[in-house]
């Protein structure tokens, strides 16, 4: 069962990610459920038991170890609390497997501090409730499933009408969604059914009825987009009791206080080894401060939810190592995230020694961002991440690295370069740190990129096709032409303080209509300075800063 569910969601983990409330092409409600489940299925497959009590307990701990999101958080809860259920069975009745459900949807709405209506906890609440009814009339195992199947399935098509974000844009719950692609696996294993290999095309009416939400929001997509209170989705997971910074004893539910008063969206579980946090906040440095307290930080992650990106499966490419081994030590190593090859050239006029291929479609993880570290043959090292979705990985790296190392929590390209001005040689690394990440106040960052689909957010009409102009985070244009949609976003980044502009053309723009941009500019900001570049990114066909 475990089987079929991990391949099922991974092969769909592309549609749930398309499927959300802002109509760019990003999302990763999709991969950080397929991930998650991936994890709680290593753990099972290489348990040597037969018990079904001892795999559920594998199953929790490997899903609990691997859960990302906010929806992958509340899946290992479902099945925490799934697992306790069945610890001491070896095998399960049609009544143990409906119960389990139900223990598990009670275990996972404690789980979450503020639960909401019309998320993944709502799906699974729905398919409990139908296996608990439907045991009262069979003790076949496959009808429960099937029970639960149907029942989340109708809890999904319930979702618009509990969460109004959801009902303005004509979408479902995309962590539901991936909780209904789960259960399908579950009976497709259970009852030999297995069509793992298909995969789920959605017809016209799918599109319009079952389109999944924007990543993270599933538990807060009440939030308007520009009145999300707390941007950063925040998460940690706490080795406790090793090399913490603190001889505080590990409290639960003072953690869970603290954190509360931080944020939003909290969801604070611990077992006797690992404490897993998500947390929706402003300041993902206090979350990281709180975890150290008790533990090592094992693994982390922050995602900018005003900067909408698109994931795909992590496929990471590590830093190529030096060749020459026997080089000689460099004093400073500066190692940025970006993603196209004139973006690499940049950051490399600009001073970066070492640039790590990654960013909105490809995200390097923390061991990536360690092994550059410790194959740059630096004294220390500042790091850029350029992507609010891998600050928090590039800081797990400071406690893992040879050397001593710097964060500066660029959260854009822009930002990164603009950052890249201060940077000073001769000065220390906190020195440095401060001065880059005061520097980011400066700069506006701009992104164009095409519209997927028709929909509506907060009031905007958004057409299929379209071009979009995204500020900081927030869609603030809608075009039919490339170029003056542009042109159109640019007058709303421009003001009294602005001096410069940079243009990056990425894969999908072409320089002449950047210089028709610039020509644009010249004619109505005759004062201000525009400068070119050839970046390659991809997603978006223009990068613009405003400094």
């Amino acid at each position: 069962m475990v089987r079929v569910a991990s391949h099922r969601l991974e092969k769909n983990a592309k549609f749930v990610n398309s499927l959300n409330v802002f109509p760019v092409p990003d999302g990763d409600t999709g991969t950080n459920m397929s991930l998650t489940i991936q994890s709680g299925f290593k753990a099972v497959n290489e348990s040597e038991s037969n018990n079904v009590g001892i795999l559920g307990k594998a199953l929790a701990k490997g899903l609990l170890m691997g859960a990302r999101g906010n929806s992958g958080v509340i899946t290992s809860q479902i099945f925490r609390g799934f697992s306790k259920s069945i610890e001491a069975k070896d095998t399960l009745t049609a009544m143990d497997l409906a119960k389990a459900f139900d223990d598990g949807v009670k275990t996972a709405y404690k789980a979450v501090m503020k639960p909401v209506e019309g998320t993944i906890l709502t799906v699974a609440r729905f398919g409990a409730e139908a296996a608990m009814k439907k045991v009262e009339s069979t003790n076949d195992t496959i009808e429960i499933m099937q029970a639960v199947v149907e029942g989340s399935k109708e809890g999904l098509e319930k979702t618009p009408s509990l969460l109004p974000v959801l009902k303005e844009v004509g979408v479902v719950d995309s962590g539901g969604q991936g909780l209904v692609f789960i259960y399908e696996g579950f009976l497709e294993g259970l009852s030999g059914q297995t069509t793992v290999d298909e995969e789920y095309v959605p017809d016209e009416r799918d599109m319009t009825e079952m389109v999944n939400a924007t990543h993270h929001q599933t538990a807060q997509g009440h939030f308007n987009t520009d009145e999300i209170k707390n941007g950063y989705c925040t998460e940690m997971m706490v080795e406790l009791g090793k090399n913490p910074t603190s001889d505080e004893k590990f409290d639960n539910n003072k953690l869970r206080d603290y954190l509360d008063k931080i944020g939003d969206s909290l969801i604070c579980v611990a077992d006797d080894e690992v404490v897993k946090v998500h947390v929706h906040t402003n300041y993902p440095y206090k979350v990281w401060e709180a975890g150290r307290k008790y533990g090592s930080l094992s693994k982390i992650k922050i995602d900018n939810m005003r900067l909408q990106h698109e994931t795909i499966l992590e496929e990471d490419e590590p830093l190529q190592e030096e060749t020459n081994n026997k080089q000689k030590q460099i004093d400073y190593a500066v190692i940025a995230v970006s993603s196209g090859a004139g973006l690499t050239k940049l950051f490399e006029s600009l001073g970066v020694t070492h640039v790590i291929n990654g960013g909105q479609t490809m995200n390097p993880s923390t061991n990536d961002i360690v092994n550059a570290i410790n194959q740059s043959n630096a004294k220390r090292a500042l790091v850029l991440p350029n992507n609010g979705n891998i600050v928090m990985a590039a800081k797990q790296a400071v406690d893992l690295a040879d050397i001593p190392v710097a964060i500066v929590k660029t959260k854009t390209i822009s930002q990164g370069m603009t950052a890249m001005l201060s940077f000073n040689p001769e000065s220390d690394l906190e020195e440095n740190k401060d001065n880059m990440e005061d520097s980011l106040d400066t700069v506006k960052s701009g992104q164009i990129t095409q519209a997927i689909r028709d929909t509506e957010i907060d009031g905007l009409k958004i057409s299929k096709g379209h071009y979009m102009g995204i500020v900081d985070g927030k869609i603030l244009v809608d075009d039919s032409d490339i170029i003056a949609g542009t042109e159109r976003m640019l007058d709303k980044m421009i003001d009294e303080d602005s001096e410069v502009i940079t243009i990056l053309v990425g894969q999908d723009g072409n320089t002449d209509d950047a210089q028709k941009i610039s020509d644009y500019l010249d004619n109505k900001y005759s004062d201000l300075e525009t400068e070119i570049h050839q970046g390659d990114q991809p997603v978006y066909p223009y990068l613009i800063s405003v400094e």
